[in-house]
């Protein structure tokens, strides 16, 4: 199987000014061709360590792609260390590039300067690979063999992602007219509420039975849940037989399962509502509004949410979602009851099939010896009635609330196709 190494370059990224996000891009771009990224690093805007790095890449894999140091300032000395690495002594200049450049400038109304001239200067061993939407192109660079024991390819990419992003399906159509490529076959199957460690002991007789070239891959998320991903390399039936064993993963896992690749839990419960041609609401406290803002990630929403009430405020809880004075005194906000009232009291308000209710401590203070932080108390409601469910969770404030509005989402979807509401 042909592999890949990733390079990002660049102090910014080293110093946590700018995320990477090329890296995982890139790496997705690449398996869906059947290419398996091995490796990734990040190095600083020096030579020396650009070089030493960049070796390190290519006798890991075939493919190296670097990204950022490719710019006009004199901190961009990509160029410079690809021409010691690639043994050129000489620069050339693509014509394709610095028309691309002089157009760019022009539609900016920015004067043609040397540093950008120069930006059309690679290495004179390189291939070009025009940059059309920006002003570094992208190099190609061959190594032999005996260099690092590898027939190697590497790509020289700008760092700015809506460059690099624009640029790939070039670097890899060249990528696949020098490679045979073998087949890399991903089934993903979406779980939540339940523990990774609790998951891994459930489905143990399964891993442990699961042939030598199918990989099991566990991918936690706060709002995702644990994504289990079956994986083959290389084959051409690898589809099929992903299926049969994803079916025989998901018999295991039950309602622990909500779906399969890249959905999420608003999206599933979005279906389910369109499906019953119903509608929903949502009275919140502890999570902000960010149950709302999930549930409307979702285009076309609004033919099942009507909308929302961030009580965060007891007043608020009491004189807009008809929460009993009584219930707050005897139980607090965080309670069963409470969060059961706030359920009723939007769904009445709001006139919806259904709703969902939440009410915690997100945390850091806040929290007592019963109810510490990181408590949740969540409702569903529905024409059958109104459930209630806690969880406690152990994270930052942040993390909390991304947390308890997922297991909201859960809790409704599970009430929901168990026709509990």
């Amino acid at each position: 199987m042909v592999t890949a190494s990733i390079c990002t370059i660049g102090d910014e990224i080293l110093i946590g000014q700018i995320v990477d996000t090329n890296s995982s891009f890139i790496s997705k771009e690449l398996g869906r061709i059947g290419i398996k990224v091995v490796y990734m690093a990040t190095c600083s805007d020096s030579k020396k360590e650009i070089i030493s790095t960049l070796k390190h890449c290519l006798k890991k894999s075939e493919i190296v792609i670097t990204t950022g140091g490719l710019g006009p300032t004199k901190d961009d000395i990509t160029k410079t260390a690809l021409m010691e690495l690639s043994g050129s002594n000489k620069m050339k200049r693509s014509r394709k590039q610095l028309t691309i450049i002089k157009q760019i400038l022009a539609s900016r109304g920015i004067q043609m300067l040397d540093i950008n001239l120069m930006q059309a200067d690679v290495p004179q061993n390189c291939t070009v690979i025009p940059n059309k939407i920006g002003t570094a192109p992208i190099m190609q660079f061959s190594f032999r063999k005996e260099l690092f024991a590898k027939d190697n390819l590497l790509f020289a990419m700008p760092g700015v992602p809506f460059e690099a992003e624009h640029a790939l399906p070039e670097v890899i159509a060249a990528i696949q007219s020098h490679y045979k490529l073998d087949k890399i076959h991903h089934k993903t199957i979406c779980t939540f509420g339940i523990a990774e460690s609790v998951l891994s002991k459930q489905i143990e007789p399964f891993e442990d039975a699961l042939p030598k070239n199918i990989h099991l891959a566990y991918l936690p998320n706060p709002t995702l849940g644990v994504r289990l991903r079956l994986s083959i390399y290389g084959g051409e039936d690898g589809n099929k037989v992903l299926e049969q064993y994803a079916a025989k993963l998901k018999a295991i896992l039950g309602n622990n399962c909500y779906g399969e690749g890249e959905i999420n839990l608003q999206k599933v419960i979005g279906q389910l509502l369109l499906e019953k041609k119903a509608t929903i609401s949502t009275a919140e406290s502890c999570t902000g509004g960010y149950l709302a803002h999930l549930i409307t990630e979702v285009p076309g929403a609004s033919h099942y949410y009507l909308g929302g009430v961030v009580s965060y405020h007891n007043s608020i809880k009491i004189n807009h979602l008809g929460v009993d004075t009584k219930i707050v005194k005897q139980f607090g906000v965080v309670s069963r009851q409470c969060v059961a009232q706030m359920a009723q009291g939007i769904r009445k308000k709001f006139g919806t099939t259904y709703s969902i209710a939440t009410s915690g401590i997100a945390g850091p203070s806040g929290g007592t010896h019963n109810k510490p932080v990181g408590t949740l108390w969540m409702a569903a409601c529905g024409p059958r009635g109104c459930v209630c469910n806690t969880l406690v969770s152990k994270s930052t404030r942040q993390i909390n609330i991304e947390r308890f509005a997922a297991a909201a989402l859960d809790f409704f979807r599970r009430s929901l196709i168990e026709e509990k509401i």
